[in-house]
């Protein structure tokens, strides 16, 4: 199974978040993104944060220098 990621640098926030967290596992991925978004982004633990979150994991590594975004239209 290839590693998986989650970048918080792709999704703008007040705190300008660098925080990238990778894992082999998608249940070891989850719960550490969901850790981070609850004592860092202040988030509440629901069912749907944990769906949302497993939905914007991507294969791979997190690169070393943030990707740009294109501007929503």
């Amino acid at each position: 199974m290839p590693r998986k990621y989650i970048d918080c640098r792709e999704y703008p926030s007040d705190m300008n978040c660098s925080v990238a967290i990778s894992a082999d596992t998608d249940s070891e991925l989850l719960e550490a993104a969901v850790q981070h978004a609850v004592s860092v982004h202040h988030h509440e633990d629901t069912p749907d944060l944990r769906k949302q979150l497993g939905q914007l994991f991507k294969e791979g590594t997190p690169p070393l220098k943030k990707e740009s975004t294109p501007p929503i239209t």
